[in-house]
C-alpha cells in the first residue's frame, strides 16, 4: 500500500469503531492480569506481603478487561486498518497504567509518576529505572519488572508485522523488497509467522536461562536476566546490573543473546530450519556486527593507550558488552564507561541512536533505515560525478524505491525533531544539558541509561523531577511506537467519517 492509498483509506472509511478496539483490549487486560499471578506466587512463597498486592492488582485488571469484553461483545469482530492503529496505540497506553498498579500500592511506596515511568520503561523494553536497592526489593516485584519487558519484547515484533508495513517508513516492509517467490516471509501467513516467532522467542529465553544457570547464576537471577536479555530490555535484579556478576563467561553469554534478540526474527526461524544463508548474508546483521566490531576496537585501543597495565581481555570484554548493550538498546552495564574518556563517551552517545535490526525486539532508529540513508547519500554523491547516469541505491540486490527513500528521510526528520523537542522539555523540567540530550535520546531509542552523574550507567532516574519523568515516559512510548504509529492519530482524516 503506497502513501496515497494509505491516506485515501482514511478518507473513504467510516469513523473508527471503538467497540472492536475495546473488545480486544479487554482480552489484553485479562492476559496482563493473569501474568501478575506468578509474581503473587513468588512473593507468597517467600512470605512477602506484596503477594496480596499482586492478587488485588490482578483482580482489578481482570475485572477491567472483563468489563470491556462484556460491554462490547459482538458476533463478529471487524478490525479495519483504522481500528488496528487505534488498538495498537490504546494497548501501549492503557496496559502500562494497569501494569503500574503493583508499583503504586506495593512495598516500595512509589508515587504515580515513578510507577508509570517504571511500567512504561518495562513494557517498552527501555530499561530505565527509578528503583534503588534492587537486591532488597520483593522478589515478586523484580519478577514483575522482568515479565513486563519480556511481554513488551514480543509485543513490538507483533506490532511490526501487523502495523508498520502500512506506514512505509522502513520498518517491516523489508519483507516486501523481494518478489513473492523469494520473499523473506518464511511462512505464508501473518498468523503462522507470529506463532513461529513466538516459538523462537520462547526457545531463546529457555536457552538463555539454562546458559546463565549453568554458568553460576542462581535460578531466580537467571530467569529474570534471561527475560530482559532476549527482550533487549535491560532490567536487572541488582543496582550494579551485570557488574554484580564477575564471570566473563556470563558477560559473553549476555552479548550473544542480546545480539540474537536484536536480529530479525524471521531470519532466526530460517536458521533453525537449517538455512543459515539468509542470516549470514543479511545486510542489517552484517552492518550491526561490523559497527560493533569497529566501535569495540576503537574503545579497546583508546583505553590501552591511556590506561597502562590494563588487561587486554578485560578491555575487550567490557567494551564488547557495553557497546552491544547500547546498540541493541538493551541497557545493561557492567561498569561506568563514562570513566573511559572522551572518545568512548562520544561513541556511546552516538550509538544510542542506532538500534538493532527491523523485526527484532530492539528499539532505536534501526539498521535498515540507517542503511537506506547511507546508500541514498552515497548515490547522491555518485550522481554529482555522473549526472546523466541511471543509478540506483540497492538493498539486498533490489532497488530502493524513491518512495521508500523519501519515507525514511521523513522518518529521520521526525526522529531528530522529536529528540530535540523532548530534550527541550527535559531542560525546562530542570535537567542539565547532558542529561536532557542523552535522556531524550535514551527514551526515544528505548536504550536505558543516559550519560551524566544522575542518569548515567552508574546511576538511575530516581532523582529526576516528576515532570521530567512524565516527559520521558511519553518519549519512551513515542519511540516504541515508531513515532508514525502514534502520530498518525493526529491526521484529521483518521477521525473523519
Amino acid at each position: 500500500m503506497d502513501s496515497e492509498r494509505f491516506h485515501s483509506a482514511f478518507e473513504t472509511a467510516a469513523m473508527p469503531d471503538i467497540r472492536p478496539v475495546l473488545f480486544i483490549l479487554g482480552f489484553l487486560l485479562l492476559a496482563l492480569g493473569l501474568v501478575m499471578l506468578p509474581s503473587a506466587a513468588v512473593d507468597g512463597w517467600h512470605g512477602r506481603p506484596d503477594a496480596q498486592v499482586f492478587l488485588a492488582s490482578s483482580a482489578l485488571t481482570c475485572f477491567a478487561g472483563g468489563l470491556c469484553i462484556a460491554t462490547t461483545r459482538q458476533n463478529r469482530i471487524k478490525l479495519r486498518l483504522r481500528e488496528a492503529f487505534l488498538l495498537t496505540n490504546a494497548a501501549w497506553m492503557v496496559l502500562p497504567l494497569f501494569a503500574a498498579i503493583p508499583f503504586v500500592v506495593g512495598a516500595n511506596d512509589m508515587n504515580l509518576a515513578d510507577s508509570v515511568f517504571e511500567a512504561i520503561s518495562g513494557l517498552t523494553t527501555t530499561g530505565s529505572t527509578v528503583i534503588s536497592g534492587l537486591a532488597e526489593a520483593p522478589p515478586g516485584l523484580l519478577l514483575w519488572r522482568s515479565m513486563l519487558q519480556w511481554i513488551g519484547g514480543i509485543g513490538i515484533i507483533v506490532m511490526g508485522i501487523a502495523i508498520l508495513p502500512f506506514l512505509e517508513v522502513g520498518g517491516m516492509q523489508l519483507f516486501r523488497l523481494e518478489s513473492s517467490d523469494r520473499s523473506e516471509k518464511v511462512v505464508p501467513r501473518a498468523r503462522s509467522l507470529i506463532l513461529s516467532i513466538l516459538g523462537v522467542y520462547l526457545l531463546l529465553t529457555v536457552l538463555c536461562i539454562s546458559a546463565y544457570a549453568l554458568l553460576g547464576m542462581g535460578w531466580f537471577d537467571a530467569v529474570n536476566h534471561a527475560m530482559t536479555t532476549v527482550s533487549t530490555g535491560g532490567f536487572s535484579t541488582y543496582d550494579s546490573s551485570f557488574g554484580h556478576f564477575r564471570s566473563p563467561a556470563i558477560v559473553w553469554t549476555a552479548v550473544l543473546f542480546m545480539l540474537l534478540g536484536a536480529t530479525t526474527f524471521p531470519l532466526l526461524i530460517q536458521l533453525l530450519r537449517r538455512d543459515p544463508a539468509p542470516l549470514l548474508s543479511d545486510a542489517q546483521v552484517r552492518a550491526m556486527l561490523g559497527l560493533l566490531a569497529a566501535a569495540t576496537a576503537a574503545c579497546v585501543l583508546w583505553r590501552l593507550a591511556r590506561e597502562p597495565g590494563l588487561d587486554v581481555a578485560t578491555a575487550i570484554t567490557d567494551a564488547a558488552f557495553n557497546l552491544t548493550s547500547v546498540v541493541t538498546t538493551t541497557g545493561f552495564a557492567n561498569t561506568d564507561y563514562q570513566a573511559w574518556g572522551g572518545l568512548p563517551v562520544l561513541l556511546f552517545f552516538l550509538l544510542t541512536f542506532v538500534g538493532g535490526c527491523s523485526g527484532s525486539t530492539s528499539g532505536g532508529f534501526k539498521m535498515f533505515r540507517l542503511i537506506v540513508l547511507v546508500r541514498t547519500g552515497w548515490l547522491s554523491l555518485a550522481k554529482l560525478i555522473q549526472p546523466n547516469a541511471v543509478l540506483f541505491a540497492r538493498y539486498q540486490g533490489q532497488p530502493i524505491s524513491d518512495q521508500l527513500t523519501a519515507a525514511v528521510l521523513g522518518f529521520a526528520a521526525l526522529w531528530v525533531g522529536s529528540w530535540l523537542f523532548i530534550a527541550v522539555a527535559l531542560s525546562a523540567a530542570g535537567l542539565d544539558l547532558v542529561s536532557s540530550l542523552t535522556g531524550a535520546a535514551t527514551a526515544l531509542a528505548n536504550v536505558g541509561p543516559g550519560l551524566g552523574a544522575e542518569i548515567g550507567p552508574a546511576g538511575n532516574f530516581a532523582t529526576v523531577p516528576d515532570a521530567a519523568k512524565w516527559v520521558l515516559s511519553a518519549g519512551m512510548l513515542l519511540g516504541r511506537l515508531e513515532m508514525m504509529t502514534l502520530l498518525v492519530l493526529l491526521l484529521p482524516s483518521f477521525w473523519r467519517g
